[in-house]
């Protein structure tokens, strides 16, 4: 991929981009990734750790409900999970994830990963503004 961006780094950032832009770019690339065989397509439950900000230790802070997907294809493997159940969305990351293992249009694909770290870097930005605009500077004697 361009600009040496990691499977794992691309597929971080589109695990957050809207459910149906992925689906569509996946759905795009299954003619030339051809026949593929899906090893995992389900929901379940994964630990959500989370590290204590006062003595730095990590324990687990409850279950999160996930959708994943492991599909295998010209040799390779994709694998693609999701906040929440929806299956299909999982499965289009898993698709995205083995045509960058295949190196299949990694150039779209790296547009794609850019324009989503563009638009998340944005709205992560309008949100700070947002919360930034409810501090509150209380006075101690």
């Amino acid at each position: 991929m361009a600009q040496t961006l990691s499977r794992s780094e691309a597929l971080g950032i589109l695990t957050k981009a809207p459910a149906e832009q992925v689906k569509n770019f996946a759905n795009s690339l299954l003619d030339e990734i051809g026949d593929v065989y899906v090893e995992k397509n389900r929901t379940g439950l994964v630990m959500l750790p989370y590290t204590d900000s006062a003595q730095g230790t990590t324990f687990h802070l409850g279950e999160v409900l996930v959708a994943e997907a492991h599909i295998k294809g010209l040799g390779q493997e994709g694998y693609g999970m999701v906040v929440g159940r929806d299956v299909v969305q999982a499965m289009a990351l898993a698709v995205i994830d083995l045509a960058l293992a295949l190196g299949l249009r990694t150039d779209t694909i790296a547009q794609l990963v850019s324009e989503q770290r563009q638009q998340q870097a944005a709205d992560d930005e309008h949100l700070l503004k947002m919360v930034e605009a409810t501090r509150v500077e209380m006075e101690t004697f």
